[in-house]
């Protein structure tokens, strides 16, 4: 591993390791079925992939690809994919049924709901993941319990309550949030669907993993109808490693030795792959504190255990970034140049832009840049994982220019 030192609050770890054997779990034969039943859920469609040609021109690039996850299912960002897959999962071994062989409307068939209507989902959640979880418990007629770490968003808190959740705020951080919806579905007998894994706890996160696969296909098929095989880089917010891990892997098990550089990407004060990766032992470690951040999706201090593992072993590089990266890569998004198509994205989904603009707009950080082999030849894909889940402080962060904690 190699240290890039800090410049403009970036830190980065460049990674030497070689990794052979991918994550099956991932591989196209055991996530085949997965797109299969998205097809299933009312309101399922390929979110767009925007092409920002004339940004890609201006940064000295090929190509800059941004996936436009603000459209899933309404939600406004893309945890429905892991959270409808995972729930029935669920379902399935309760029912002892085959997901392969069912759709999502299967679960709805009276005979099917009074089987399942007395089950209860339990979960924590910056936003995004809980009103997902509350959004698919109330389709089948189940309920739903979501935690939310302190100073988490009015607004989102609200967006799960609409959804029909029982949701709090409670008074500590995510990853004890995480250990209260733990606790509580224990105590109540109820089932809980959490975004991240610990020992004794991977099924069901597996699950929600392979739920991303489906945006990482579609990606590649859109890339496909332009003539484009693969995207050259690939960068990914993270913040227990999830979403970063699901679809690195699955790209791990597509293209083998021809991988993407793949870049991830966390807030400063939560970036807890960038420090397992700089103690270089292996081993996941924890950030802790209040984990502070406009990254609210992403404030997260300790690893998924399972996609760490792919995170350590197949990522090119890990890097810490300061709020305001998050911040202007929103604001370059919702200011698109010339006929570029406007992206609006928030906080946690524009991180990987932002990073991207500034490393090929500023000197000083040539070396990353360097290190990373971004040229005019290469061909960028982001995805941008929510829209504006809190429009009042995206207003804030986008035409805000007196708000120094997001500028530079």
């Amino acid at each position: 591993m190699e240290k890039i030192n800090k410049i403009y609050g970036i830190k980065a770890v460049i990674s030497d390791k070689k990794a052979n054997e991918q994550p099956s779990f991932l591989s196209e034969s055991e996530t085949k079925g997965v797109r299969n039943f998205h097809t299933t859920v009312e309101g399922y469609k390929a979110t767009p992939l925007v092409s920002l040609d004339n940004l890609a021109k201006e940064l000295g690039v090929s190509k800059v690809y941004v996936k436009d996850e603000s459209y899933r299912f309404g939600l406004n960002a893309f945890k429905g994919l892991g959270v409808t897959y995972a729930i029935a999962k669920v379902l399935c071994e309760k029912l002892d049924v085959d997901i392969n062989s069912v759709s999502f409307d299967y679960f709805k068939s009276p005979e099917v709901a009074e089987k399942i209507k007395d089950m209860v989902f339990v979960t924590a959640t910056d936003g995004n993941h809980g009103r997902a979880v509350a959004w698919a418990a109330t389709q089948l007629g189940c309920k739903s319990i979501v935690y939310m770490p302190k100073d988490s968003s009015l607004r989102r808190l609200q967006h799960i309550k609409d959804a029909g959740a029982d949701a709090s705020i409670l008074d500590v951080n995510y990853d004890d949030a995480v250990r209260k919806s733990k606790e509580k579905a224990e105590e109540i007998g109820g089932y809980i669907v959490q975004d991240t894994a610990w020992e004794g706890y991977e099924k069901v996160p597996n699950w929600i993993c392979q739920g991303y696969t489906t945006m990482a296909a579609e990606a590649l098929d859109q890339m496909k109808l332009e003539g484009v095989i693969r995207p050259t880089h690939v960068f990914l917010q993270a913040g227990v490693g999830s979403f970063a891990g699901g679809i690195l892997g699955y790209y791990a098990n597509i293209f083998k030795a021809q991988l993407p550089i793949t870049t991830i990407v966390e807030p400063e004060k939560a970036a807890c792959i960038y420090k397992s990766a700089l103690a270089n032992d292996d081993k996941p470690h924890a950030v802790t504190g209040d984990l502070d951040t406009i990254m609210a999706g992403l404030a997260c201090g300790e690893p998924n255990t399972v996609t760490w593992e792919i995170l350590r072993d197949f990522a090119s590089a890990y890097v810490s970034c300061p709020d305001y990266v998050a911040a202007r890569g929103m604001r370059v998004l919702a200011n698109p140049i010339g006929s570029d198509e406007k992206v609006v994205s928030g906080e946690s989904g524009a991180v990987g832009l932002g990073l991207v603009s500034l490393l090929m707009e500023r000197e000083e950080l040539k070396e990353l840049k360097d290190k990373l082999q971004l040229d005019e030849n290469s061909v960028i894909l982001c995805f941008s994982t929510e829209g504006d889940t809190d429009p009042d402080h995206y207003k804030k962060v986008v035409y805000d220019g007196k708000n120094p904690s997001i500028f530079e």
